[in-house]
């Protein structure tokens, strides 16, 4: 039908005083016989109320020649002088013009959703695609209200909001919304485009919009969305737990209603991964987590184990290696449902609803860790392929972090107990010094450090002190901390000097370095502090390489850092170390302790020093109880690195327990010192050692005589054990060997290595001395 225009125009009591040509051609009848009438009468059929209260929509007329004629009608008012309306301007149309125009059926096939609004949010006009969402034809929405046709809720309130601000301002919005729609019966996400609509004068006469459904790529932005949260809220700890944790807590309540993390027994342990059954799988509840507080889905509590049947999707997840989807209504689904519902009937009501399922295996470099369980109850939409490929992606990621949390903790539990054998555990009985140590193995991520000390018994009741520090963490640092404290050992029995047992353990590291076989010293270095306390001359010396200073507290007195040259760390090679040499009151005590007790990433060196001083100073009942204070007033609640403290209180062996003599070099002297040793002893009550201390004073003394250099001096000294020492001027040291039949001489050392415990020799500053060790008899009161 070939478009026609028509008008007419009614009274205030609706009575015709106009009539148009167009009008005589869509219903037969003439301006004489239609003005001066009431409209009313031209009707085939009374129009719906709400058309009339729109003032426009579908109106039936009666044409001339008797049929019906359905036209669209829009009723513009005529105001009068008084501002009120006097009549009405009625402009009509065939009802089917719109479609019968190339324009009109785009938009009545558009594929969005499209309707048109007048200015008072009333619908005048639907497509195809936006009554479909609605849910019911065009007819039962034209005239009313948009906030008539849906439930009162934010979403439509906005939608509403921004009609009104369009129409109101004659500026087009454009904005997203995630709602419902009462036809599609789940939530949809809609990019909405709202304009204003003007008559050919500029007037605003109504508003359209387009509604393009974009709820795909909204949940692919989600997805993506989470994925990248994962990056930074997934393994920010080296803890299997932990991570566990981190994922229920990223998909709850954002992609599950429910979500659960199961593991493999292996993976908490420090076994090698097994084969994963075909059948039935044995996994271990680690973390879960719901939208309801106390997660009352659940049928495990964390910790405990459950077996999943062969067909359940968890167990097919880890089998195929790929995620698994489960719906309501599938076989396998229902009984996996029925099952939970039998062994915890108390969460029966929470799993009403529950419609759809997802599980995917934790896959990481080949090995399978687990699996992970989404659950949507309240959620309306299932789990689709989409979601599918973005939980094995999430998995993958997941897996990675758990393996690494995993190896973290077995290469942790294997360096420490590594560390702990190489460590002394009980420190060897000496007399020089009150032992106490701490040690605290680091709890940060970089794993287990290279901290040690040690305590080493020398000759003459002297005693050694070392702590050091291989910098780095790992199995490599604690091994080469191990090599480092042997080698410290074998130094310390050759009795040198603590400079020159520095130059030598640097030489020794610097060929390991020159080998390749010690990366970790090359790389990162280590550090080390030796001291020697001779509880006889209450001298103490000691040097360092790289290593903090030593705090001294000494009786009454505040604790201040020992004045030292720190000198270079191990392994840098060609440069000197400096000892410095105290003389300590009896009961000073020293502190030697590596850099974790003071460094930190976010603390002050300097102020953590002073806390440590202060700490020292105050008094405690015990070195034990000195050595918790310490810790509690210096560390941190996580300290970044291992720490070891040693703390030591001096002792002094009294002139009542050593005895001197100084012997001039003539060998008639030998038997008067020997006379002189057997009397002290009985004076101490050890006339039971005295055959053998006779012997071993004269073969001592008689050495020194013939092949030594004055001075010459022997000293007994009551301790722990007997020790006799023969000092002189000469450098060169006795070897032991095996006399021949005639040979006059070279048997007096082998006799002094049988008869006593051990005995050896020492440089000294001014030559060496000669010392042998005896055990004392049962019987003395000093015994042990």
């Amino acid at each position: 039908m070939e478009h026609v225009a028509a008008a007419a125009t009614l009274d205030a009591l609706g009575v015709v005083t106009g009539w148009s040509g167009g009008a005589r051609l869509l219903t037969g009848h003439s301006a004489e016989e239609v003005v001066g009438r009431p409209a009313a009468a031209l009707l085939a059929e009374a129009p719906p109320p709400a058309t009339v209260a729109a003032r426009t929509g579908t109106v039936a007329l009666r044409h001339r020649a008797g049929h019906r004629v359905e036209l669209t009608l829009t009723a513009c008012p005529l105001l009068g002088p008084d501002a009120r309306p006097a009549g009405f301007v009625v402009t009509a149309s065939p009802p089917d013009d719109g479609e019968l125009t190339l324009a009109g059926r785009a938009f009545q096939q558009a594929s969005m959703s499209m309707s048109v609004f007048d200015t008072r949010q009333r619908y005048i006009r639907l497509n195809d695609a936006a009554c479909h969402v609605m849910g019911v034809p065009e007819e039962t929405l034209v005239g009313r209200p948009f906030s008539d046709t849906v439930e009162d809720a934010e979403h439509s309130r906005g939608f509403l909001r921004h009609l009104r601000q369009v129409a109101e301002t004659g500026r087009p919005a454009r904005y997203e919304s995630f709602t419902g729609a009462p036809a599609l019966n789940r939530e949809r996400a809609w990019n909405i485009e709202m304009w204003p609509v003007r008559d050919p004068s500029g007037e605003l006469t109504g508003v359209a919009l387009a509604a393009l459904d974009n709820t795909e790529q909204y949940w692919a932005r989600r997805r993506l969305a989470l994925l990248n949260e994962a990056a930074t809220a997934i393994g920010t700890t080296l803890d299997v737990v932990r991570t566990a944790e981190e994922v229920v807590e990223l998909l709850v309540p954002k992609y599950a209603d429910f979500a659960s993390v199961d593991l493999l027994d292996w993976v908490l342990g420090s076994e090698e991964p097994p084969v994963v059954p075909a059948g039935d799988v044995v996994l271990r509840r680690v973390a879960h987590g719901s939208v309801t507080e106390g997660t009352p889905e659940a049928v495990l509590h964390l910790g405990q184990t459950d077996v999943y049947g062969g067909t359940t999707p968890p167990a097919r997840a880890l089998r195929e290696g790929r995620a698994v989807l489960g719906q309501a209504g599938e076989p396998d689904f229902v009984r996996w449902v029925a099952e939970r519902n039998t062994r915890r009937p108390a969460g029966r009501r929470y799993r009403v609803g529950v419609h759809s399922m997802i599980a995917v295996p934790l896959r990481a470099r080949g090995t399978t860790l687990g699996v992970a369980v989404g659950v949507r109850i309240g959620h309306p939409d299932d789990y689709g392929a989409d979601d599918a490929m973005f939980a094995e992606e999430l998995a993958s990621r997941v897996a990675v972090c758990l393996d690494n949390a995993r190896r973290f903790a077995r290469e942790r539990t294997t360096a420490l107990a590594l560390q702990h054998s190489l460590l002394p555990r009980g420190l060897p009985g000496q007399a020089a010094v009150d032992i106490a140590h701490r040690y605290l193995p680091c709890g940060s991520l970089a794993g287990i450090g290279g901290d040690w000390f040690d305590v080493i018994p020398l000759p003459g009741s002297r005693v050694g002190l070392v702590v050091g520090d291989v910098v780095g963490h790992g199995i490599q640092s604690s091994a080469t901390m191990g090599r480092l404290r042997t080698a410290v050992r074998a130094l310390a029995d050759v009795d040198l000097h603590p400079d020159e047992l520095l130059t030598h353990l640097d030489d020794l590291v610097t060929h390991l370095a020159a080998d390749g076989s010690a990366e970790e010293i090359a790389e990162l270095g280590a550090t080390c502090l030796y001291a020697v306390y001779d509880p006889v001359s209450r001298r103490l010396a000691l040097a360092a390489a790289g290593h903090p200073a030593p705090a001294l507290v000494l009786p009454g007195r505040a604790a201040e850092l020992v004045p030292m040259t720190a000198g270079p760390p191990l392994g840098v090679g060609g440069l000197p170390f400096e000892a410095t040499e105290l003389e300590l009151p009896e009961g000073s005590v020293l502190a030697l302790y590596t850099d974790g007790l003071v460094e930190d990433r976010d603390r002050d060196v300097d102020r953590a020093t002073e806390e440590l001083c202060r700490a020292l100073t105050i008094p405690a009942d015990s070195l034990e109880v000195l050595g918790d204070n310490v810790l509690k007033a210096v560390l941190p609640e996580q300290p970044g690195d291992d720490v070891a403290l040693l703390l030591a209180r001096t002792r002094v062996l009294g002139a009542d327990r050593v005895a001197t003599w100084n012997v001039p070099q003539e060998p008639a002297e030998v038997a008067v010192v020997r006379q002189a040793a057997t009397e002290q002893l009985a004076v101490w009550g050890l006339d039971e050692a005295a055959f053998i201390t006779e012997l071993v004073v004269s073969e001592l003394v008689t050495n020194a005589i013939r092949y030594g250099v004055p001075p010459i001096q022997l000293r007994l000294i009551r301790d722990r054990a007997l020790i006799c020492e023969v000092s002189d001027g000469s450098s060169t040291s006795p070897h032991l060997r095996r006399a021949q039949a005639y040979d006059e001489g070279g048997r007096g050392l082998l006799l002094v290595a049988q008869l006593t415990q051990r005995w050896g020799s020492r440089q000294t500053t001014g030559g060496k001395t000669i010392w042998a060790e005896q055990p004392l008899p049962e019987r003395s009161p000093e015994a042990g």
